[in-house]
């Protein structure tokens, strides 16, 4: 018996913190011109932005309700407690399958102590909310004291963003086929946000790559006061010197130190694409993360 965090790939976490605390994350399915992949196991971000700039069209498929029954039934069997702290249900239906599997796992294991999370946060936003929850369990944090540190986690981090090629965007409804053509033709960057639903919503338009990295960093600084403080997430579509521009602004501007950088994931960067660049933060301190970090 014991307790185990799940999540899925929507969470875009570093491979050596999933090695480290051994943590459990789902798959989702990537299509590339038809073809079927298995996000982060027979396919990587590197491999799915090389075949998108090659014009690959791109495409996903939310995990099914069977894929966490699966999961579940196999902790139940176990007696162990679960939480899975799962990808915005803004942005997905994956987590109304886990409600799915949630209800037929109860009426056949009704002891089973199983918690699930909408996070309504995406990529490193819902990284950054499940590697605090590893850190706290591994510390000694109860399971309550688990959820409802990531509930509060989720509700709090920010996620800014930009892209470097509106198209990717337009293919997936996020933008219409006017603004991502005259994008294209004046050099226009958006600048987003998840919003409070946990959807994409525009914030910004900036003239210009560098600008836009600026811009994102800038509003991040705006909304995340005590940012110094603070663990900061740089998740990035295959764009290392983005990620640097980013870092270095951060630290002679706000005088951050520490940063937990990884590839957007498959899954996201299928509907981003490549030169993606994001970032995360809590737009306040969190008592949890004084307590057991």
């Amino acid at each position: 018996m014991a307790l185990h965090i799940i999540t899925d790939c929507g969470a875009d976490l570093p491979p050596e913190i999933i090695t480290k605390y051994g943590v459990e994350v789902i798959s989702m399915m990537v299509y590339l011109d038809d073809k079927e992949y298995i996000d982060g196991v027979d396919i990587t971000p590197k491999e799915v932005y090389e075949k998108m700039r090659s014009g690959a069209r791109s495409r996903t498929a939310q995990i099914m309700p069977d894929a966490f029954f699966n999961i579940f039934e196999k902790h139940a069997k176990n007696n162990d407690s679960v939480i899975y702290i799962g990808f915005s249900s803004g942005l997905s239906g994956t987590f109304n399958s886990a409600n799915i599997a949630k209800t037929e796992i109860l009426e056949k294991y009704p002891d089973f102590d199983l918690s699930i999370i909408d996070s309504k946060c995406a990529s490193l936003g819902l990284g950054l909310v499940v590697y605090i929850a590893l850190q706290m369990k591994e510390n000694g944090a109860s399971k309550d004291e688990i959820v409802k540190a990531a509930e509060y986690h989720s509700t709090h981090m920010e996620h800014i963003f930009t892209v470097d090629d509106l198209e990717y965007l337009y293919r997936g409804g996020r933008v219409s086929k006017t603004s991502a053509f005259v994008g294209g033709l004046l050099g226009i960057k958006p600048v987003l946000h998840v919003d409070d639903a946990g959807k994409l919503a525009p914030i910004a338009k900036v003239k210009g790559r560098q600008n836009a990295l600026k811009k994102t960093a800038q509003i991040l600084m705006e909304r995340c006061p005590k940012l110094e403080n603070q663990l900061v997430g740089i998740s990035h579509g295959d764009d290392f010197e983005g990620v640097e521009s980013v870092k270095n602004y951060l630290k002679e501007a706000a005088g951050c130190e520490n940063f937990l950088v990884s590839y957007v994931g498959c899954t996201i960067g299928a509907h981003s694409g490549p030169g993606t660049l994001a970032i995360f933060a809590l737009d306040l301190d969190s008592p949890y993360i004084k307590t057991f970090i």
